[in-house]
């Protein structure tokens, strides 16, 4: 057929070469572009997507097999998902990367959510199982910037006034989370928003006999082991040399120091993705979906590479995590027996804490 065209019509023969040379000038494009974005070395790839060649290598496997990402009709899967992660890293627009890699807007969105919906896909596999472990095992929430309608910014707006969600996030002692709750409004209450996590069919579960660390701001109730109120707690205080003199402030020290891993990890998680320290404009649905995604993809690189490029540490050994089970617990509420339980834990850590100075 193209060589009875060449043939007979001499005029159209540059138009057809024409558009064939800049086929073949946009497909060099996006492959020298991709080179680029991720596959010329290491450390370009932990920058654009935040992992390195052969962990992005074995995500993409892992999102065609179990997220069920296949490439679309002009789209490699490769690129699907570097385009994604480069997105969440640098919440990049989507004009920006459409001239980057010779893609139009309208492509780059629709894959931009193909490749969100089969990260989501991988929850039971990315999220982490709970395990019962001495400390470092806890939970708080974390404020997120959002984007929302004029009449839905007063719920949304924080005590900072801030317009973001409360995201309640539960992480283990390596920082991995094993529990994300993302879309309660700013203006929600932290113990509003466990109480729903708690409650719901397929939220968070907490076995009777087993607890997390939790800030004042949840309530002080079995599975939730508080600090006490009015007494000296934060870091800072306990690092410019103060030393606990009773059994509540020596309780409230240890406590500070192994909660403090859920806010290393929130740390962790929006130094990687730029999308979550600033106001996106994709509606607040998917927001949150991008939210959880971030958590499962953090858990990933912190799970397939050895240094985690934005904690500059060796990561802990991913030991097999032991599933909890047994009943859960329904409610939160307070309760003397709780109380007392944990003063006596306070009295008895306070004493060995003074027994091991003498």
């Amino acid at each position: 057929m193209c060589a009875i065209v060449i043939l007979s019509r001499n005029r159209r023969v540059g138009r057809i070469g024409g558009w064939g040379d800049q086929i073949l000038e946009r497909a060099n494009v996006r492959v020298v572009n991709m080179n680029q974005m991720v596959w010329m070395d290491d450390t370009t790839s932990i920058n654009n997507v935040r992992m390195d060649r052969r962990a992005f290598r074995k995500r993409c496997d892992m999102l065609h097999i179990h997220g069920g990402l296949r490439p679309s009709k002009n789209m490699e899967m490769d690129e699907m998902v570097a385009c994604f992660l480069h997105v969440l890293a640098h919440h990049a627009k989507n004009r920006v990367i459409a001239r980057q890699l010779a893609r139009s807007g309208e492509s780059i969105s629709r894959n931009f959510n193909v490749v969100l919906h089969a990260v989501l896909h991988l929850h039971s596999i990315l999220f982490k199982k709970p395990e019962p472990i001495l400390e470092n095992c806890a939970l708080d929430g974390a404020y997120i910037p959002v984007n929302v309608s004029i009449e839905d910014r007063p719920r949304y707006r924080t005590r900072k006034n801030e317009i973001a969600t409360n995201v309640l996030g539960v992480c283990s002692h390596d920082m991995q989370f094993i529990y994300l709750l993302p879309g309660w409004e700013g203006s929600a209450t932290d113990s509003r928003v466990l109480r729903d996590a708690i409650s719901r069919k397929n939220g968070l579960k907490v076995p009777q006999g087993y607890y997390y660390l939790c800030d004042v701001g949840y309530t002080n109730g079995e599975g939730f082991l508080a600090p006490y109120r009015a007494q000296r707690y934060h870091l800072n205080d306990w690092r410019q040399g103060h030393q606990p003199t009773s059994p509540k402030e020596f309780f409230n020290m240890k406590h500070s120091f192994a909660k403090n891993i859920i806010e290393r990890a929130f740390g962790l998680l929006k130094g990687r993705w730029e999308i979550l320290r600033s106001r996106s404009f994709y509606p607040i649905k998917t927001q949150c979906w991008i939210i959880s995604a971030c958590a499962l993809l953090h858990n990933y690189i912190r799970r397939e590479m050895s240094l985690d490029p934005k904690e500059n540490s060796p990561l802990s050994d991913n030991l097999g995590a032991q599933e909890l089970d047994g009943e859960h617990i329904r409610y939160v509420e307070t309760s003397n027996a709780w109380s007392d339980w944990r003063d006596k834990l306070a009295e008895e850590m306070y004493e060995q804490w003074r027994a091991s100075r003498h």
